[in-house]
């Protein structure tokens, strides 16, 4: 029986097919190392070509994590591994003759090591995270002022969006939400904290990553009256516009309730300054149910002062307070609102948020919404429900806002039109929103 030829075109398949076979699979390429160091976590992430295997192991004396890429590579020239921060005191790596890569991480204090990876999203590919936390009963402990002490200070927790491996938006010539929403919020505290009887709390104070329950814990534990997240929006379509505040929707209230019933760590917590873990459950619900009402219907009053504030700095994108189930507004008895200034996609917009005095002049109009709603509905204890609205505080300064004109600011602060213009080198009556305005010492 005469064997069967294969041809040219089936030996070519057979030479390929067993060329590919000897091929090496291709190593995951290790492209950057980056590093955030918070209050209470140091994130590590290396971005990497393709998924990949790693085994993450520890070893002490010294303290370090050692974590090994099956299959990898590294360009130790152009991965540029950073500076230690936080928990980290300097990161090392090299390619193993095996084929791996392996990264270490010496540590500068006793940390629990963990690791994932992470699929492409947004602007990241592939990514391996390590965390690195305190051990338990080592995180920073909240101290809170003691009560019985006299008048306590109304306190707003301020909420930077995103932050470090999380940029949020970026706008068209690269801002990013992340950088501009902690310059914001930075200047909000500064006004609020030279406030009498207020005094606000970052819940990130750098560019790292704080989870979203985290968040509103972190509020929890200083006894926040006021929780304010601060955001800047971005749509598909660059010609969207203007400010918008939001607050919780009925069906994210309902979705939170269900879960902090179920939850037992939640429990013994208190919600609304009652504990909830000696209570039946019906009882727990409805206590619960009365405290959220009672947080969103603050929630929504604080809101629409601060709307009506920010109309007066920039074009609102909406002109009534918003609804939605955004997870930071989701504490059952704290007044929870979110601030987006404005939209970063817009090429406007983006570039006023750059700007110092337009940041001074969103953080002054979230300022007057909350400083409103704290002095009319003053929280037991605090030094207004105590001592009564303080008189104002004569400032140096005022920020231009929408609908301002030199004399109505003459007329406010009780001084000339000509002391005013004197003091401030002003020909005329033009000036514009953002700009700052000295005032005269009275009688100037």
């Amino acid at each position: 029986m005469a064997r069967k030829s294969l041809g040219h075109v089936g030996i070519a398949l057979v030479l390929a097919a067993f060329a590919g076979a000897l091929q090496p699979v291709l190593a995951a390429e290790v492209q950057g190392v980056r590093i955030w160091a918070g209050p209470e976590r140091t994130r590590v992430v290396l971005d990497v070509t393709d998924p990949v295997d790693h085994t993450l192991f520890t070893l002490t004396s010294p303290n370090r994590v050692v974590v090994d890429l099956h299959r990898g590579r590294i360009d130790l020239d152009a991965a540029r591994l950073p500076p230690g921060q936080g928990a980290v005191r300097r990161i090392r790596s090299a390619n193993k003759q095996n084929g791996d890569v392996r990264v270490v991480l010496d540590l500068a204090e006793t940390a629990h090591a963990r690791s994932f990876l992470v699929p492409p999203t947004g602007q990241y590919g592939h990514r391996v995270v390590i965390d690195l936390s305190r051990p338990s009963g080592t995180a920073p402990v909240v101290v809170s002022r003691p009560t019985g002490s006299g008048p306590r200070d109304f306190v707003v927790a301020i909420d930077p969006g995103h932050g470090g491996e999380d940029p949020g938006a970026v706008g068209r010539s690269g801002t990013r939400e992340k950088d501009i929403v902690l310059d914001i919020s930075r200047r909000l505290k500064k006004q609020v904290d030279a406030e009498p009887g207020m005094r606000a709390v970052l819940i990130r104070d750098g560019d790292y990553y704080v989870p979203h329950r985290r968040r509103m814990q972190i509020a929890r534990q200083h006894r926040a009256d006021l929780f304010v997240s601060i955001h800047a929006d971005a749509f598909k379509d660059r010609r969207a516009r203007g400010s918008s505040v939001y607050v919780l929707s009925q069906r994210g209230a309902s979705d939170e309730a269900a879960r902090w019933l179920a939850e037992r760590e939640n429990a013994a917590d208190l919600v609304g300054g009652v504990s909830l873990d000696d209570k039946d459950q019906v009882l727990a619900s409805v206590l619960l149910d009365l405290s959220q009402s009672a947080a969103i219907d603050a929630s929504q009053d604080a809101a629409a002062r601060v709307l009506n504030q920010l109309g007066g700095v920039n074009r609102l994108h909406k002109p009534t307070v918003q609804r939605a189930g955004f997870l930071v507004l989701k504490s059952p008895d704290i007044p929870s609102l979110l601030v987006e200034t404005a939209f970063i996609s817009n090429p406007s917009e983006e570039r006023q948020l750059k700007s110092s005095s337009h940041q001074d002049a969103m953080a002054k109009a979230i300022l007057f919404g909350v400083r409103s709603y704290y002095y009319d509905n003053p929280p037991p204890g605090t030094m207004v429900a105590v001592n009564g609205t303080p008189r104002p505080r004569r400032p140096d300064e005022h920020i231009i806002m929408r609908g301002d004109t030199l004399s109505g600011i003459a007329h406010r602060y009780r001084v000339s039109l000509s002391s005013l213009r004197r003091h401030n080198n002003l020909r005329g009556d033009r000036i514009r929103i953002g700009q700052k305005i000295k005032i005269p010492p009275s009688g100037g």
